[in-house]
């Protein structure tokens, strides 16, 4: 069972993102968005994994549960892009990402509300909903 979720988590992981904005409509140069499931993890009293790759964020989008302890671990593992950093614009929080450097980001989740996060330009958008 173990080896089953931690397979899915890493298929999760690596399926990457192919939208740079979660909200905005898309463009006619913007790829095809993948499947839900690649794009959005729900997870409730673990530390969360986040790839910062080429495509931006994976998991696009992360659910946790009201109340939970929630901590969002972002892996950067390229240098091709921008996203050399993760803005919390609503928690006036921001952190250096080092490349291939797990870093920790406590994220509040006391009242239901969506927590947008994005490099450091503002090109890659992900959020957080907490539900």
């Amino acid at each position: 069972m173990r080896f089953a979720f931690t397979l899915v988590l890493s298929t999760l992981l690596a399926a990457g993102c192919d939208r740079k904005a979660s909200d905005a409509p898309a463009a006619a140069n913007d790829k095809p968005t993948p499947a839900a499931a690649a794009t959005s993890a729900s997870v409730t009293g673990k530390p969360i994994s986040i790839t910062v790759g080429e495509d931006g964020f994976a998991p696009n989008e992360v659910k946790v549960a009201k109340g939970e302890q929630t901590t969002l671990v972002f892996t950067r593992t390229t240098d091709k892009t921008c996203a050399k950093d993760v803005d919390f614009p609503d928690l006036k929080i921001t952190k250096a990402l080092p490349l291939n450097q797990p870093v920790a980001v406590v994220v509040p989740s006391g009242e239901a509300r969506t927590l947008a996060f994005q490099c450091g330009m503002g090109m890659y958008k992900s959020k957080v909903v907490v539900q």
